[in-house]
């Protein structure tokens, strides 16, 4: 996988790119960047370039004042006008959604279909709630990189206690013995995790009712009813609002994260399925 930086007129902007073959645009979720490929599951490299920015404030792209979905939507549209890329297949992870909303809307000539994974499609997290004042204490910036290393250390050192504590924060269902597998997928993905601005940028995201109601492109919507990070209604309330959608409500394991577990080769299915109509 090759990972670069460019400069262009919105500020910089970091990215991968692998495969060849159809352009899929990945936009990553909270914690992650341009290095994560658990989402990647499934995609054939000989048929699909799946592009993947590091949203503004996480990896290594800055985030200067693309605070808010238009002005990041703003700087991802540049990254693709310099890749020379003129349409993708548009792949919104949970705190992705309201950017790629925002996108689909403003951007609707770069857009062939939309794709919303455990997305949010509306305002997230309430300031009142105690979840939202937890969240800004332990992901700030000053702080956010101890955690996740410490994290890291629990992971290497009691592998199982971790994720079945994290398996909580993604999943409704009872906490079981996990599979060895689902435990290593799910701590290889926290080798790149690092929030720095980026996501407590992002539960600030807000966007204007009519964006979402804007979009007409064909567009697939993804959740699990058993999502304890962001709820199943978001999922419903996009469908409700975008006009040409179809939507998915999974009865998985995983919840949130379904790219994890034996049920995830079903739910990738399903989205594959999607782009090749």
């Amino acid at each position: 996988m090759e990972i670069k930086k460019i400069q262009t007129d919105k500020g910089v902007i970091e990215y991968s790119v692998i495969g060849k073959g159809i352009p899929i645009l990945f936009l990553h979720g909270g914690h992650s960047n341009c290095k994560e490929t658990l989402f990647h599951k499934g995609f054939d490299l000989a048929k699909y370039q799946l592009i993947t920015p590091s949203r503004p404030g996480y990896g290594e792209t800055p985030i200067r004042d693309n605070t808010t979905p238009e002005k990041a939507a703003d700087l991802i549209m540049e990254l693709l006008n310099n890749l020379g890329v003129k349409k993708v297949v548009l792949y919104a992870i949970s705190a992705a959604g309201l950017t790629s909303i925002q996108f689909a809307s403003k951007y609707p000539e770069k857009i062939d279909k939309l794709i919303l994974a455990s997305a949010v499609s509306k305002k997230w997290l309430n300031k009142n709630k105690p979840i939202y004042k937890i969240v800004k204490k332990i992901f700030n910036p000053k702080t956010e990189r101890i955690m996740w290393g410490t994290i890291r250390l629990f992971a290497l050192l009691f592998p199982k206690i971790i994720a079945k504590n994290f398996y909580r924060q993604f999943s409704k269902n009872k906490p079981h013995k996990l599979d060895k597998d689902d435990i290593n997928e799910l701590l290889t993905t926290f080798k790149h995790f690092n929030s720095k601005y980026g996501f407590i940028s992002d539960i600030e995201h807000d966007i204007d009712e009519k964006r979402i109601s804007e979009i007409k492109c064909k567009t697939f919507i993804i959740h699990s009813k058993n999502d304890n990070s962001v709820p199943f209604e978001h999922a419903q309330y996009a469908n409700k609002m975008i006009k040409d959608s179809t939507i998915i409500g999974l009865d998985n394991e995983w919840g949130h994260l379904f790219w994890i577990g034996k049920d995830s080769y079903n739910s990738v299915k399903k989205t594959i399925q999607f782009i090749e109509q």
